[in-house]
């Protein structure tokens, strides 16, 4: 007997709570980073030609930063797979670093764009450019704090070798990780699209 196709409302009621609400919080990220940058490239993006297309170059390095942490990332779930808490938690310590430094680049880019003359207070171009970043420094942030919440459980965990062994074995957990990739790998194509549109206007 061959079984119907599931509709994606099934689907959907089929989810656990927490993937409904990230993949919902996701589809709402996306259509603000839209909505903002559309209004962004109508106010008239000319006003940075004068700049000599000089992007700042603290925003190109937190690019290799975000994409590297899209790598390291990625290895989480491969860590959890083989049950190994150590690494685990050595490489969410590493993709929470990159995600800090990340952040502390874009303040420095927002630092070379005032010293380039392109201001919070000046024409509603500039005020979009540290408000499309700010925005999504915003979002990383809250994965930050996931992150270390994960990491504190991990380390806690990591104590009892009866702790460890139902955590790595938890589909839960699992599921948590994966979301946390999920969602880190989409603040990374966030940021890469915006990075393309700077560098257009530029």
């Amino acid at each position: 007997m061959e079984k119907t196709k599931e509709s994606w409302i099934q689907r959907i009621e089929k989810m656990h709570p927490y993937q409904t609400m990230m993949y919902l919080g996701m589809f709402g990220s996306g259509l603000i980073f839209l909505f903002l940058t559309v209004a962004f490239l109508a106010s008239g993006t000319g006003y940075f030609e004068q700049y000599g297309h000089k992007i700042p170059k603290a925003f190109i390095l937190s690019t290799f930063v975000i994409l590297y942490s899209g790598y390291t990332v990625s290895n989480l779930l491969v860590y959890f797979n083989e049950e190994n808490l150590e690494k685990l938690r050595s490489t969410l310590i590493l993709t929470a670093v990159l995600g800090v430094v990340f952040t502390v680049l874009q303040f420095f880019g927002w630092r070379e764009l005032s010293m380039m003359g392109v201001d919070f207070r000046g024409l509603p171009s500039g005020s979009f450019l540290y408000v499309l970043s700010g925005i999504h420094i915003f979002h990383l942030l809250g994965v930050l704090v996931f992150s270390g919440i994960m990491l504190v459980q991990y380390t806690q965990n990591s104590k009892s070798e009866i702790h460890k062994l139902l955590m790595l074995t938890n589909p839960f957990e699992k599921m948590r990780i994966r979301l946390f990739t999920t969602y880190w790998h989409f603040m990374d194509l966030i940021w890469l699209i915006l990075f393309l549109v700077f560098v257009l206007i530029f």
